[in-house]
């Protein structure tokens, strides 16, 4: 009984100091480099299964191509007006900082509540395919148990139903 009182304390002691960790920003990560568009693309997925890509299939020997994959979003007017949307939408999101905006392309940081994890998100108008790409990616931890699909599934009935 005594061994178990002390695994106990030991898992409380081990969160506390994680969520004292994340209060002080030691949780948020590194900024990625290679952000925005190259050659037409997105930085390629993460390695690990914490990221989704609406270009995933650019790489064909990507490790995490097929749980990376996601469909871009859709165009609500044509692209300028689009970013703009998304852009307002994300704004009224708690979490969410606006890293850069341009008229075709949009950078935001998800950072979540608690633990304050940091997410990168981008957002391209994509004019030879007349959509809007997109890549949601963790900063760290080897899984966002889905996250990053959730959130950019979300975010894609908010931008249909605008």
């Amino acid at each position: 009984m005594q061994f178990l009182k002390w695994i106990g304390i030991a898992v409380a002691t081990v969160a506390a100091l994680a969520l004292i960790a994340g209060q002080f920003g030691l949780l948020a990560g590194t900024p990625p480099d290679g952000l925005g568009v190259h050659q037409g693309r997105l930085k390629p997925p993460s390695p690990n299964p914490n990221s989704v890509s609406s270009q995933a299939l650019l790489w064909p020997d990507h490790p995490q191509r097929e749980y990376a994959e996601i469909a871009p979003l859709a165009l609500r007017g044509d692209g300028p007006a689009s970013i703009s949307t998304l852009k307002r939408l994300l704004q009224a999101e708690p979490g969410v900082t606006i890293a850069e905006s341009r008229a075709d392309y949009l950078y935001v940081r998800y950072t979540s509540r608690l633990m304050k994890f940091v997410d990168d998100v981008e957002f391209w108008f994509d004019p030879a395919h007349a959509v809007i790409q997109v890549r949601s990616s963790s900063r760290l931890g080897r899984s966002d148990f889905g996250v990053n699909r959730r959130r950019i599934e979300t975010l894609r009935k908010k931008l249909a139903a605008s």
